[in-house]
């Protein structure tokens, strides 16, 4: 039973930042969105530890200590701001966190808003995400300039609801990509002077 549940859950959460991804225009990344919690490493982790309230990943943790699991899909999955953590060329200072690409900055906040939307179930509220969030952000080792840009779109899903948020990150995806195409344009110019 644990394992269906299991499945239904991650399924669930898969189709809806889907459906999200494709109302902001991240076509690519609303497709490959979590592909790897279907990887046995991932899955059978979490059916084992499967308990329908709360990612599977914190029962792991709180039983071994770790979780196999969360290890295999934060290096797999780019919208994870742990995954943008890197070595340091500074002398005494070990690891950096990376500024997350904008691309995958939105699909993080998009995934934390339907995580909420399927732990929470009829609790859930514009307000939910923002306060897992703000529980936690003490202990999350997360670039300065991503950090504000989500707890940005956190208040202002907070603040004016899903519907406002969605639309400013479909216009946030538009320039981010009038963006590349004028540097390619610009770019292809600038070898053609030459």
């Amino acid at each position: 039973m644990k394992a269906i549940n299991h499945f239904k859950t991650i399924t669930t959460h898969k189709l809806l930042v889907m459906k999200y991804c494709f109302k902001v225009g991240l076509i690519k990344q609303g497709i490959c969105h979590d592909l790897s919690k279907y990887s046995p490493v991932e899955f059978i982790n979490g059916c084992l530890f499967y308990q329908g309230y709360r990612s599977p990943n914190v029962e792991e943790r709180n039983v071994k200590g770790y979780s196999t699991a969360w290890i295999h899909h934060k290096g797999r999955n780019k919208h994870h701001f742990e995954y943008w953590n890197d070595y340091s060329n500074k002398p005494g200072e070990v690891l950096v966190a990376v500024k997350m690409p904008e691309k995958y900055l939105y699909e993080m906040f998009i995934d934390r808003l339907v995580a909420s939307k399927v732990y929470k179930g009829d609790e859930y509220t514009d307000s939910s995400a923002l306060e897992y969030y703000e529980a936690y952000k003490d202990r999350h080792w997360i670039h300065k300039d991503t950090r504000r840009s989500l707890e940005k779109l956190l208040h202002m899903l907070n603040d004016r609801g899903e519907e406002y948020t969605l639309k400013y990150i479909r216009v946030a995806v538009i320039k981010m990509r009038i963006r590349k195409i004028r540097n390619l344009f610009v770019g292809l110019l600038s070898k053609k002077i030459k």
